[in-house]
């Protein structure tokens, strides 16, 4: 006997739960919305501010930790740095990380040319700082992110996050019909809302990391949501569109064994990232979980029911079974006189 963990034969009514699903949504999505207003803003990470990186790599003999060396940055004057160990436990590697100086902000913002000579000194001023408070260490590498550069990284992110959501909207056009494509953009900008929201709330700044993140989320919430759609499409021709309501629960049900194996794996590997692929992977891995969590919930309750209230209200989900309905009595009427 095959393994199963959602029996064959289930029939669980989604579409019946679609308005509390859809209250829990707004509120989710408000509560993101709330927390971006109340911080000021989306908290940005140096990508998109700009802002420097250092990655030092201590003597040996040197015993530090990530709770020292921040304290001792942020004791230099850089209040907003922070630290991260770089490789596995016990390796005596560390990222510094710190925004960019206001000055050097201003100057770049008023299109005048940066030698680099005020960010330089400000990283000579940290490692003097560092090298007289816990000890020597070798400079592995420094990269500097201008906020023009930011600024030019958030824009191309988001025009990414644009063209991708056209795209979906014409691949599902032109695979199923115009009707579909709505239910799969809105969905993947319901994940995207819900999973930016609630890192807003968390407190997780947002860098390229999280970009790429929200990139694969898209991209993973589609493929669940085309996977119902096509068996979606395959039982709507065997059947009427009279029946829609039942047509959509009997497809998602039908699908909820691959939507549930499919999540639990990914959220497995992702786990793993998680705890074992350090400091540097963690907000990547952390975003998709999110993501991953949401993008389930939104295949089965906010796509399935879009493409119902589309069908019902534009397609011919109440016309053609009516006509059907009629063609059927008055068959049947007439078989009736025969006999």
């Amino acid at each position: 006997m095959p393994f199963e963990i959602v029996p064959s034969g289930t029939n669980i009514d989604f579409l019946g739960r679609r308005r509390i699903c859809l209250a829990i949504s707004i509120v989710l999505i408000g509560l993101g919305l709330g927390a971006v207003v109340v911080r000021g803003g989306v908290p940005l990470g140096i990508d998109f501010v700009g802002g420097t990186e250092i990655q030092l790599l201590f003597d040996d003999g040197v015993t530090t930790s990530e709770s020292v060396i921040r304290d001792v940055v942020r004791g230099a004057g850089f209040s907003d740095g922070t630290v991260v160990r770089f490789g596995e436990e016990g390796v005596n590697e560390y990222l510094i990380r710190f925004k960019a100086d206001p000055i050097v902000a201003e100057e770049e913002g008023a299109e005048k040319p940066v030698d680099g000579l005020a960010s330089n000194t400000r990283i000579i001023q940290l490692e003097d700082v560092i090298r007289g408070s816990i000890g020597g260490f070798t400079e592995q590498r420094v990269e500097f992110v201008g906020p023009r550069v930011g600024a030019e990284l958030r824009s191309d992110g988001l025009s990414a996050l644009l063209m991708s959501a056209l795209a979906i909207l014409a691949y599902v056009a032109f695979r199923f019909n115009a009707r579909f494509a709505p239910g799969a953009v809105v969905a993947v900008v319901h994940d995207l809302l819900i999973t930016s929201g609630l890192l807003v709330i968390i407190g997780v700044e947002f860098d390229l990391r999280i970009l790429a993140a929200m990139l694969a989320i898209l991209g993973y919430s589609l493929n669940d949501t085309i996977i119902i759609y096509d068996r979606i499409r395959e039982n709507m021709e065997l059947r009427t569109t009279a029946d829609l309501e039942e047509v959509l629960n009997t497809s998602v049900n039908q699908t909820l064994s691959r939507t549930v194996l499919t999540s639990i794996t990914t959220i497995v590997a992702l786990l793993s990232l998680y705890f074992l692929g350090g400091e540097v992977i963690r907000p990547f891995a952390f975003a998709m979980l999110l993501g991953v969590l949401v993008g389930t919930y939104s295949s089965i309750f906010i796509a399935s029911p879009l493409l119902l209230f589309l069908e019902t209200r534009y397609g011919d989900a109440g016309g053609k079974g009516r006509k059907n309905g009629a063609a059927g009595t008055k068959s049947g009427s007439h078989q009736a006189t025969r006999v």
